[in-house]
């Protein structure tokens, strides 16, 4: 991939509690956590999970919310997920994430068809929330 193409870097998700949310993401999910140690420590701001080589998404404790001076108006934000995330996988790894969410009586939507996404129609996709509320999608394309 050329370096000078624009890509998502990470997405901030507002979570109660940043480790019990790295823990949700790391074993029902399946993504890597990336400085739990880190934050338990006091040494980093929040933990964050890894989506792939290039992509995270950052656990920041609400409680930093009324803190949030970036623009204007920022903390305002703070509780109010994003509409959803979707994350695309390979088809084996999209069954596997939907049975370890039935697994945890993880509530998860019916299975839809060919919705666009990034690359094009996904022959199946499903939504689930995470601890915190935040509405996550899975998709496959193959």
């Amino acid at each position: 991939m050329n370096e000078n193409t624009t890509r998502l870097d990470h997405v901030v998700l507002w979570v109660q509690e940043p480790i019990a949310a790295a823990d949700f993401y790391e074993q029902v999910v399946g993504l890597e956590p990336v400085r739990v140690t880190e934050y338990a420590e006091g040494k980093a701001p929040f933990p964050s999970v890894r989506l792939n080589d290039e992509t995270l998404l950052d656990l920041m404790p609400l409680a930093v919310a009324e803190t949030m001076r970036m623009v204007p108006g920022a903390a305002d934000s703070a509780g109010h997920p994003v509409n959803h995330v979707c994350l695309a996988l390979p088809a084996d790894a999209f069954d596997e994430l939907r049975t370890r969410l039935e697994a945890r009586v993880v509530p998860v939507s019916d299975f839809s068809y060919d919705f666009f996404g990034a690359r094009g129609p996904a022959r199946r996709s499903f939504y689930f929330r995470d601890p915190d509320g935040n509405v996550i999608e899975a998709r496959h394309y193959d």
